[in-house]
């Protein structure tokens, strides 16, 4: 049996997708890229907003056609499109045999082999609800880097975010099962483990009573063929000294952190749920900065936001440009129905919320490029991803930079490299948002 496997959304919805793929191939089933020859076509959905509604939406309709004109046998559609539209996929897609809610990706073989027999299957377990997968997981970024998902749903609420409600409330994968999942990735060559949950600074409170990404973050640094840990997706206010200290002192953890702050103006933020002023925001900063130097901060913000004033845009182009973020993308504001900010006054334009976005990005660019040619001179450790087409280069990452997310470095040299190798290189020149380098023991002035 073949099997075509969709993933879209974001990297926690991958580690599902790569568990999913894990019990599949454990059962026997051959994973293929060409449509027309699965038997089996597999969708994990993404809502987070509009566009990625939208994306799953027509990634499911795109594959209904196989199911109707092709090979395939078997549609199966998961992930959070499946939980959140679950009554409306059945409704409307009848070509989908079965549908799978965000806890219950664990069931995938006996949706196919239910689907294969001619019925249909749907599994919605409680949203709180923590799968444990046995099997291994399949890589699917390329084996030398990886992501741990240590937690599960959120509790914080804002008022723009579905994501509780598909996801479910705040919980920790329980730290020795993260160990073991970490120590087998490790094992298939993974040398890069990023961090990921819908927040990572809270974690092992509901299970230990308290924070334990610091205590986690140690115990991963003892594995010894570990090189770099990231941690991602840090809300600000949960930022504590401990978990700095770690970042601090272990040279296996990357100077970097990802603080998704969302806006700077205080009326803003407030409206959004959020749990922080302006004020709180900047001492935060200067903190981490204080206790972790040279730390690579990025963040992520929503322009358009309701009840966004002009001046509450220019707060956070002055926020921007003041505390000068390494990295940072800014998303427009879309409204989610079932969230509270979906129905508050004041909607704005859509023309102004791209308008704003531009005028955000083009404040970033400069950043950006400023930051980068301070860089020139210096000595990185380098992550090669992959070579240049056609030509003397490769493509890598240094601490600074995030898999999928940040900027790259071209690594200039004739010297044959190998995607996942770790080189010192120089840097000897800056793009917008890339550097430009040579290998340290190739450099001459």
């Amino acid at each position: 049996m073949k099997l075509l496997f969709i993933s879209l959304g974001c990297d926690k919805n991958l580690v599902d997708s790569e568990e999913m793929l894990g019990i599949l191939t454990d059962n026997g089933i051959e994973i293929t890229d060409d449509e027309q020859e699965a038997d089996v076509i597999v969708v994990n959905t993404c809502c987070f907003i509009h566009d990625a509604k939208e994306e799953s939406i027509q990634n499911i309709l795109d594959m209904a056609r196989y199911r109707t004109e092709g090979n395939c046998r078997a549609l199966i559609v998961t992930g959070c499109l499946a939980q959140r539209y679950k009554e409306e996929i059945r409704q409307e897609i009848p070509e989908v045999d079965a549908v799978l809610g965000t806890t219950s990706y664990d069931e995938i073989m006996t949706a196919i082999n239910t689907a294969l027999q001619g019925e249909t299957f749907e599994d919605y377990r409680d949203i709180n609800f923590l799968p444990k997968v046995k099997n291994k997981r399949v890589i699917t970024t390329g084996g030398h880097y990886s992501y741990l998902k240590i937690a599960e749903g959120c509790d914080k609420h804002c008022t723009y975010c579905i994501i509780p409600k598909i996801r479910g409330d705040f919980r920790s994968v329980p730290m020795e099962d993260l160990l073991e999942q970490a120590a087998y990735l490790v094992s298939q060559g993974v040398s890069e483990l990023t961090l990921v949950a819908q927040e990572t600074t809270v974690y092992g409170t509901d299970l230990y009573g308290e924070k334990k990404l610091h205590e986690l973050l140690t115990k991963l640094c003892q594995i010894e063929d570990l090189h770099w840990i990231r941690v991602q997706y840090c809300y600000p206010e949960e930022i504590y000294d401990e978990l700095l200290e770690v970042i601090a002192k272990e040279d296996k953890i990357c100077k970097y952190l990802d603080l998704p702050i969302q806006h700077a103006s205080s009326g803003i933020l407030k409206k959004m749920g959020r749990r922080m002023d302006q004020e709180k925001l900047i001492d935060i900063i200067a903190n981490i900065r204080e206790k972790v130097p040279k730390i690579v901060l990025r963040t992520t913000l929503i322009s358009g936001f309701p009840g966004e004033t002009q001046q509450d845009h220019e707060i956070l182009k002055q926020f921007v440009e003041e505390t000068q973020f390494d990295r940072l993308g800014v998303f427009t504001y879309s409204p989610e129905e079932g969230t509270p900010a979906a129905n508050m006054d004041n909607q704005i334009d859509e023309e102004v919320k791209l308008d704003r976005q531009a005028e955000i990005m083009e404040i970033q660019q400069d950043i950006s490029f400023e930051k980068g040619e301070q860089r020139v001179g210096e000595s990185l450790e380098v992550f090669i991803e992959g070579k240049v087409a056609d030509e003397a280069a490769y493509v890598g990452r240094t601490y600074a930079d995030a898999p999928g997310v940040d900027g790259y470095i071209f690594v200039q040299t004739g010297r044959e490299l190998m995607s996942g190798d770790f080189v010192q290189v120089r840097v000897t020149g800056a793009l917008e948002y890339d550097l430009i380098g040579e290998l340290e023991d190739e450099f001459t002035e």
